[in-house]
C-alpha cells in the first residue's frame, strides 16, 4: 500500500561530507554531558560503603522532590519542574517512597509524614482511574507498612471513605477482565501485573476470594505452565525482548506470594535459561537487553533489579554473586552518572536521546519515581542478601566470559531466536523476533550493542535490514522471526531465510507472500560480522526503491581502500567502525547523513550523529537472476 512508503520516506538533508563532520563534532560537544562513562573504580568495593551511598543519593534526591510537593487536592501540575500528568505519574512516587521508607527506615522526610503522604497520593490514582502499575505500586507501597491493615500506617491514616477509594484503587478490574481471562488491550507481560496485584491484594485481606486469586495466577503463568521457557509479548507474532524476563520473574513473586509452589516449580526451567541469556547479553558498564522497546536507562535499572532477585534467588544465578555484584556496580555508575543532579531528574530527554512514545514529556517525573521506587527496593535485597552471603566485597569490574551461541526463543513454522557473540571488545546480539509493529528499528536483525553501531529509537527505518519498496507500494522487509533459522554447530555463522515478508503498515506477524525470497548469511571473522543477502525470485519482480542505513555513534567518518575494498570508517573516541559494502550486482549508491537533533539521530544511551545510507532505484529480480549484496562491519575498540 502506497501509504507504507511515506512512513519511512522522509527527507533527508544531504550534506557534503565535510559539513556533515563539522556539524556532528558540534552536536557531539554540545551532548557531552548526556554521553557518559561509569566512573573509575577501585579494583575491590565495600558492600557497605557502597549500598550506604546509594541510599544516601537516594534520599537527597527524594527529598527533594518530596520538599517541592505543595498540593495533592488538587494535584500540582509540575513536580521539580516536570510534569506529573502523565500515566501512573503518582503512583510511581507514592511507590519510591513507600521503598525508601524500608531502605532507610525513615517515616518522615521534610517534615512530611510518609503514611500519610502514600495515602494521600493514592487517592490521586483512585480518582483519576489509574490502573495497571498505578494499581501495582499502589498495592506494593501499602504492603511495605505491613499486610494486616489494622496496624498498617498508611490504611490507618484514611477515613472509612477513602479506604473505599483505595479498594476500587487495588481492584484488577480496572484492566483485567475476568469473564475472558485477559488483559484489555495490553500485551502479554501485564499478565504478571495483574498477578502481583491479586495477589497482594490476597495478601492485605482486600481479596478474600483464594479462587479468583488462582485462576489469575493460572492464567498468568500459561505460557512457561504450557512449556515455553520465554513469553511472547505479542502472542502470536514472536514479540521477544527484556518483558520476557520481568514477566517471568513477576509471575514467580506473585507465586510465591500465595505459596503456589507448583507454579514456582514450573517457572525454574525459564528462569534459569533467561538469566543466562540475560548474562550472555550482558555489556561491561552493565547494559543487559540491548534490543527492543523500554530501554536506555530502563536496561539499567533492570540490572539492579535483576541482580537483587538473583541475591534473594541464588538457585537463578548465571555467576557467581560478587561478579553479579560488579554489573549491579556498573549499572548504579552509569545511571547516576547521567542523573541530572539539577533539577534532581533522570536525563530522560537529554540531546539525542530517544524514547519510545509512550515515554512523552508528562511521564518525565513518572520516569524519576519509577527509578527512586526500584532502585531503592533493589538496594534494600542487595544490602540484605550480600550480608547474609558474606560478600563483604566484591570488584568493580566483571570478568565477562566469551559468548557464541544461539538462544532459540521458540520452533516451528515460524521461529524466533538472538544469536550471541562475545569475545573481549568485540560483541553483539542479533535478534531475529517480531517487533511492536513491522519495521520497528529496534526489533530488526541487526547487531545490537556492537561497538559504534546504535539503532535510532522506535523508527521505521530499515537498519542493517533493507527495505524494499515494491511496484504496487508496498513496503516489505525480511523480519518478524523467520520462515528457517540454522545457526552453525559452532554459532560462528548463522543462516536464516524469509519466504514471508513482513509489510509496513500492517499488524506484526501479518505475513505475506511477495514472490522473493531472501536468504541471508552471517558470520564471523576476527573482529567483523559479514552478512550476504541474496533475494530470489519466482517471476519478475520490480522493486521501485531498496534502502538500508547503518547508524553510528561515531563523531566522524572517513573513507579508504583496504584490500581492494573501498570503506568507509566510523571514529569515535572508544574506537571504530568500518563498513564495507561488497559483491553486489546492484548500483547501490551510498552517501553519509548527518543527523543533528533528528529522530533518526537519537539512540538509547545517545546520540548518533552519522549514518550511512545505501540505495538503489528502479531494479527488477528476475528468475534466475539474484540480487545479491554483502555487508561488513568491523568493530576495533581504540588502543
Amino acid at each position: 500500500m502506497k501509504s507504507g512508503l511515506a512512513k519511512f520516506n522522509f527527507p533527508i538533508r544531504r550534506l557534503a561530507l565535510l559539513a556533515a563532520a563539522f556539524f556532528v563534532v558540534c552536536a557531539c560537544v554540545a551532548s557531552s554531558s548526556t554521553q557518559v562513562s561509569p566512573t573509575s573504580a577501585p579494583g575491590e568495593v565495600s558492600t557497605n560503603q557502597f549500598t550506604h551511598h546509594i541510599t544516601q543519593f537516594l534520599g537527597q534526591q527524594i527529598d527533594a522532590h518530596v520538599a517541592d510537593l505543595k498540593s495533592l487536592n488538587p494535584p500540582q501540575e509540575r513536580v521539580v519542574g516536570a510534569l506529573t500528568t502523565g500515566e501512573f505519574s503518582w503512583g510511581s512516587f507514592m511507590r519510591a517512597l513507600a521503598s525508601y521508607s524500608a531502605l532507610s527506615g525513615q517515616q518522615t522526610i521534610e517534615g512530611k509524614n510518609l503514611p500519610h503522604l502514600i495515602g494521600q497520593i493514592g487517592l490521586i490514582e483512585a480518582k483519576n482511574g489509574g490502573k495497571t502499575f498505578a494499581q501495582l505500586y499502589g498495592a506494593l507501597a501499602l504492603r511495605e507498612f505491613g499486610t494486616d491493615l489494622n496496624k498498617n500506617a498508611v490504611w490507618q491514616s484514611l477515613t472509612p471513605e477513602e479506604q473505599a477509594e483505595w479498594r476500587s484503587l487495588l481492584d484488577p478490574s480496572r484492566f483485567y477482565d475476568r469473564k475472558t481471562r485477559h488483559v484489555i488491550n495490553l500485551p502479554e507481560n501485564y499478565f504478571g501485573v495483574a498477578a502481583l496485584i491479586v495477589t497482594i491484594d490476597y495478601q492485605l485481606g482486600i481479596i478474600r476470594d483464594r479462587t479468583f486469586v488462582d485462576d489469575v495466577l493460572d492464567r498468568a503463568a500459561e505460557q512457561f505452565t504450557e512449556g515455553n521457557l520465554f513469553s511472547d509479548d505479542g502472542l502470536p507474532a514472536g514479540r521477544y525482548d527484556r518483558y520476557s524476563n520481568e514477566y517471568a520473574r513477576n509471575v514467580y513473586t506473585a507465586a510465591a506470594n500465595v505459596g503456589r509452589t507448583d507454579i514456582m516449580k514450573k517457572l525454574e526451567p525459564s528462569l534459569k535459561t533467561q538469566m543466562q541469556l540475560w548474562w550472555n547479553l550482558m555489556s561491561p558498564d552493565g547494559y543487559g537487553y540491548p534490543w527492543g522497546r523500554s530501554l536506555g536507562v530502563i536496561s539499567y535499572e533492570d540490572t539492579l533489579e535483576i541482580v537483587a532477585f538473583l541475591a534473594e534467588h541464588p538457585e537463578f544465578r548465571p555467576a557467581p554473586m560478587p561478579e553479579l555484584a560488579a554489573a549491579y556496580y556498573q549499572a548504579w555508575n552509569w545511571i547516576e552518572n547521567d542523573f541530572k543532579a539539577k533539577p534532581h531528574l533522570l536525563n530522560v530527554f537529554g540531546f539525542g536521546r530517544g524514547n519510545y512514545s509512550y515515554i512523552n514529556p508528562t511521564r518525565e517525573w513518572q520516569q524519576t519515581a519509577t527509578f527512586f521506587g526500584k532502585a531503592s527496593n533493589a538496594n534494600r535485597l542487595f544490602e540484605e542478601f550480600m550480608k547474609k552471603d558474606g560478600v563483604a566485597e566484591f570488584p568493580s569490574k566483571m570478568q565477562l566470559p566469551d559468548v557464541t551461541r544461539f538462544q532459540f526463543f521458540r520452533k516451528g513454522p515460524r521461529p524466533a531466536g538472538v544469536w550471541l557473540v562475545r569475545h573481549g571488545g568485540f560483541r553483539f546480539a542479533l535478534p531475529i523476533v517480531a517487533g511492536t509493529r513491522p519495521g520497528m528499528s529496534d526489533y530488526l536483525p541487526a547487531p545490537y550493542d556492537l561497538p559504534g553501531f546504535a539503532p535510532p529509537v522506535e523508527q521505521l527505518a530499515p537498519t542493517v535490514t533493507p527495505f524494499l519498496q515494491l511496484e504496487d507500494g508496498r513496503v516489505v522487509f525480511a523480519g518478524d522471526a523467520a520462515d528457517e533459522i540454522d545457526p552453525a554447530p559452532d554459532a560462528m555463522s548463522l543462516r536464516a531465510v524469509w519466504k514471508r515478508w513482513a509489510v509496513l503498515g500492517t499488524k506484526a506477524g501479518a505475513l505475506q507472500d511477495v514472490g522473493l525470497t531472501s536468504v541471508v548469511d552471517w558470520k564471523i571473522e576476527g573482529d567483523s560480522l559479514i552478512r550476504t543477502e541474496t533475494v530470489t525470485s519466482s517471476k519478475p519482480v520490480q522493486v521501485k526503491r531498496f534502502w538500508v542505513i547503518v547508524p553510528s555513534t561515531a563523531n566522524r567518518v572517513s573513507t579508504l581502500t583496504e584490500n581492494g575494498q573501498h570503506v568507509d570508517r566510523f571514529v569515535a573516541t572508544g574506537g571504530t567502525l568500518d563498513v564495507s559494502i561488497q559483491d553486489t550486482n546492484w548500483p547501490l549508491q551510498t552517501q553519509f547523513v548527518a543527523t543533528g537533533n533528528s529522530n533518526l539521530g537519537k539512540g538509547s544511551r545517545g546520540p548518533i550523529p552519522l549514518y550511512l545510507d545505501v540505495t538503489a532505484q528502479n531494479v527488477t529480480i528476475e528468475p534466475g537472476h539474484p540480487m545479491k549484496w554483502t555487508l561488513v562491519m568491523t568493530s576495533k575498540p581504540a588502543h
